[in-house]
């Protein structure tokens, strides 16, 4: 999905995936990361939200909840994560980062609020009054107040199979009077998930059904005296949707997939974030006339469709072959045979955080002087010494 443009806006990053491979510092089923891209990608989106006033949130569970890349992040100028789960906000507790959001994709365990709530985050994101109740006494336990957004859900909106949860317009303006009750809580806001999506179409930003439950759930606000100076419209955050979240009202976004240069309209356009990571795999066999290469990494959703192999001083194309839905990825089918043991190198959507896949970080690429400076497995968690 994105080998082109990597191939034309960060050939320095093929260059090293291939010099790591070929020295044995890794191996296949290894995402390569370049942290001074992420860097200066973050740079130019930071820019971009204070033209417009718009509060960041970085995420980073497609790059495997990763702690290093999360400080490289917060030194670009994003202060606080959203984690996507409990088990992000473990790492990244683990780590001393910095939470903005928790709860907004996956509502937190009842047994896992307190360790959040005396750790501290800028926001709580809940789906119910149940779990605002429980938030309520986590937090008066241990004599806290914690700023809340509720989450809105309609029959109508977008939703992603797998994410189904949130207030409903009735249920919002039913239960809100019991809300502004609970005393240890302090309701700030409404999100909505997704709010932007890229249109392959029109190859631009449009909001959207989503929008609409928004705008009635802020006159549900309004009638009930409540504060509604969070606007959270994740999803797609990127410099060139900032203005989109603005028009649309909105407050915050959450940086991801612009972060790295991947998001769907980077694969066909040249935007100010590069790409920034590529995925590094070996030719283990052949049988016909196709080479199956190692697995681990593959992302159902990422569009993979070609790859890069370097035989010698050659660099030869194929097309990775789609499997089915009911198939682990073991291995990924080329179309075309190599010799085995050959570097194979991709660039596709991913999400690191549900693989099995080793995360390389780089630095240096492109002063010259590129180096290996840690292995991660996709957790975020630094592998063994000796462990690839």
């Amino acid at each position: 999905m994105f080998l082109k443009q990597l191939e034309k806006q960060n050939p320095e990053l093929i260059d090293f995936a291939f010099e790591l491979h070929e020295t044995g510092q890794i191996l296949p089923d290894t995402y390569v990361i370049d942290l001074d891209m992420i860097h200066e990608n973050t740079k130019k989106i930071v820019s971009e939200a204070k033209k417009y006033g718009i509060e960041l949130l970085y995420m980073t569970k497609q790059l495997g909840r990763n702690p290093i890349i999360a400080k490289e992040i917060e030194m670009a100028g994003i202060e606080n994560a959203v984690v996507v789960d409990y088990r992000e906000a473990e790492v990244f507790m683990e780590n001393n980062l910095k939470l903005g959001n928790v709860g907004h994709l996956v509502q937190i365990p009842k047994e896992f609020l307190k360790k959040i709530v005396n750790y501290g985050t800028k926001y709580f994101t809940t789906y119910s009054l149940e779990n605002t109740r429980d938030l309520n006494d986590t937090a008066r336990a241990v004599d806290k107040k914690q700023k809340v957004i509720l989450k809105v859900q309609d029959t109508r909106d977008d939703i992603y199979p797998g994410q189904v949860g949130g207030f409903t317009l009735k249920e919002l303006d039913d239960q809100f009077e019991k809300l502004k009750s609970l005393s240890n809580i302090e309701i700030v806001g409404i999100t909505t998930f997704p709010a932007v999506l890229f249109d392959e179409k029109t190859c631009s930003y449009g909001s959207t059904s989503n929008i609409q439950t928004v705008e009635e759930a802020k006159k549900i606000f309004k009638k009930h005296n409540a504060d509604c100076s969070v606007i959270s419209l994740p999803s797609a955050t990127a410099t060139k949707s900032i203005k989109l979240i603005k028009e649309l009202g909105g407050t915050e976004g959450e940086p991801g997939h612009s972060l790295t240069g991947t998001t769907p309209m980077h694969a066909l356009k040249d935007l100010p974030e590069k790409p920034a990571y590529c995925y590094v795999s070996e030719i283990s066999h052949s049988y016909n006339d196709h080479s199956y290469i190692y697995g681990g990494g593959y992302y159902r959703r990422g569009h993979l469709k070609n790859a890069i192999v370097k035989d010698g001083d050659k660099v030869h194309s194929a097309e990775v072959l789609a499997l089915d839905n009911s198939s682990i990825d073991y291995y990924l089918e080329l179309n075309k045979k190599f010799k085995s043991g050959l570097p194979v190198i991709m660039s596709t959507r991913t999400q690191i955080f549900v693989t099995r896949s080793t995360v390389a970080l780089v630095r240096g690429l492109h002063k010259g002087s590129p180096k290996l400076v840690g292995l991660y497995d996709s957790q975020g968690r630094e592998l063994p010494k000796g462990v690839k």
